[in-house]
């Protein structure tokens, strides 16, 4: 089925359809770099990207390419990450670029249209952000990812402990006052995601780690929202979270979960990682079966 000119959210419905919920992240870590036998270069992150690219390419649909590890190698970095992201959108991937850009103004304006416009060197289906100066600040990119049928996960909970002194605060005034900063981020996206033409799921999703209580952010799990709300969950497989209790971590937000997994899969190696993404995605098919 053709989803050219569809929205992210519709997009996404039709890839949990058509492929499944797997997200592969594309981590090239220096020792996983010595581990495939590629050199830590632009070289060897392209290498790298393109054949995980080629693993996924017909077991999942969907992969994350973490900006950082190919940022570290500059120009040629970059020039790598613009291969493999094509790659991967002409192999029918789903592509969430982990930018997590934050800003106010033109700068986060700037960060939005560098990844989600159209024909742009890093064009990618969707990206990560950060909204530390409040969701408010990337007003500009979730206008533009609505309009050019793009995705945005914006970060709520995660599950490095020292964030979560920030994201479980309690906001003082306004209209989230006594909400968690994590829920009041929730709200705001539901806000938006609510304003816009229907979707299949919210053309802003959230970026929720699977190892974290999310109680504790003060999020309560059991509130259906409609559209349903796209959930990034990283912290499957090597962290710890276990795919058939999706349900149980996310409740009414399980719907729109992406079971996000790097170092698990990537840690089988180049001869390894078709057979580790196949299996695992066969265990997120039956789990949401």
């Amino acid at each position: 089925m053709s989803t050219a000119g569809a929205a992210f959210g519709d997009r996404l419905a039709a890839v949990f359809a058509e492929r499944g919920r797997l997200c592969v992240g594309i981590d090239p870590h220096a020792h996983l770099l010595a581990d495939w036998g590629l050199a830590a270069s632009a070289a060897g992150v392209r290498e790298f990207g393109l054949r995980v690219v080629e693993a996924a390419s017909s077991r999942a649909g969907i992969v994350k390419p973490q900006v950082a590890f190919f940022e570290r190698f500059g120009a040629a970095g970059y020039a790598a990450l613009e291969e493999v992201i094509a790659a991967a959108r002409a192999a029918g991937l789903l592509v969430i670029a982990d930018a997590k850009r934050g800003d106010i103004g033109t700068s986060v304006t700037a960060y939005a249209e560098a990844w989600l416009t159209p024909g742009s060197p890093l064009e990618a289906d969707a990206m990560t952000v950060a909204a530390f100066q409040g969701v408010g600040s990337i007003a500009e990119p979730m206008r533009l990812a609505e309009s050019a049928g793009k995705g945005l996960f914006v970060l709520a909970a995660t599950s490095n402990p020292e964030a979560a002194a920030i994201q479980q605060a309690v906001v003082a005034d306004g209209p989230r006052a006594g909400m968690t900063v994590a829920r009041a981020i929730i709200e705001d996206v539901h806000s938006f995601n609510q304003d816009q033409p229907p979707h299949a799921f919210g053309t802003v999703g959230l970026v929720l780690g699977a190892t974290v209580r999310l109680a504790d952010y003060g999020i309560d799990t059991s509130v259906s929202r409609t559209p349903a709300v796209p959930v990034l969950a990283p912290g499957f497989g090597h962290q710890g979270a276990k795919v058939e209790d999706v349900p149980r971590l996310f409740g009414a937000l399980a719907s729109g979960v992406i079971v996000s997994e790097s170092r698990g899969l990537l840690g089988a190696g180049p001869d390894g990682i078709a057979a580790a993404i196949d299996a695992r995605a066969g265990e997120v098919r039956a789990a949401h079966a």
